[in-house]
Parts: structure tokens; C-alpha cells; sequence
């Protein structure tokens, strides 16, 4: 157990430092990426507003595939409903997580579609 909460304690760490340094506004919102064990999903948050600008999400969809080609299908979805929404530039918040495999592979996914971070 103590190695657990060790290791949730050291997440939240690197999860505070990226968020005191990543900051969304109106022109070049947040994009922040949540992944589980079963789903994946993305925001694109305003900061000073304190208002989500669009979401996509694998909760309630019936998309088939391993984990890194679901991260792959929300980093186009979230860049399209960018578009949408007029957003071209984001920062990237990545929760706390080493930028690799799943994560990666919705940032590539989201560059590919035209997003800019």
C-alpha cells in the first residue's frame, strides 16, 4: 500500500507543476486529455472564463480497438470540434502523464487533423 500512495502522491506532483505553468484562454484554450483503463477522454477549457469549449469522449460509444487507437480517434474528434469552435492553437496539458503511447498517439492524432500546440 505504501508504494501506491507513493505513487499517486508523485503523480499529483507532476500533475500540479505542468498545471502551474499551462494556462487556456480564449484564443489558445487548454487541452487536457484524461485516460483510464477503459476510456479516454479530451476538453478544451478556457481558464478565465472557467468553461469547457468542447469534449470528446469513449464513455457511451461503442468504438472498437485497443486502447491507443481509441486515444487516437478522440485526438481527431476533439480536433475537428475544434475546428467547429474556430480554435486553430491549444496548450497541451497532459495530466500528469509521460507523453508517450496513448497519450502520444491522441497529440499525433489531433496534429494530424490540423490542431496546433
Amino acid at each position: 500500500m505504501a508504494n501506491l500512495s507513493k505513487k499517486i502522491l508523485n503523480k499529483t506532483l507532476r500533475k500540479n507543476r505542468v498545471r502551474s505553468k499551462v494556462n487556456g484562454t480564449a484564443e489558445r484554450p487548454r487541452l487536457t486529455v484524461t485516460i483510464s483503463n477503459l476510456h479516454v477522454s479530451a476538453q478544451l477549457i478556457d481558464d478565465d472564463k472557467m468553461h469547457t469549449i468542447c469534449a470528446a469522449t469513449t464513455v457511451g460509444s461503442s468504438k472498437k480497438g485497443t486502447m491507443t487507437e481509441k486515444a487516437a480517434s478522440i485526438g481527431s474528434e476533439i480536433a475537428k470540434k475544434a475546428k467547429k469552435a474556430k480554435i486553430s492553437t491549444v496548450v497541451f496539458d497532459r495530466n500528469g502523464r509521460k507523453y508517450a503511447g496513448r497519450l502520444g498517439a491522441l497529440a499525433d492524432a489531433a496534429r494530424k487533423e490540423g490542431l496546433k500546440f
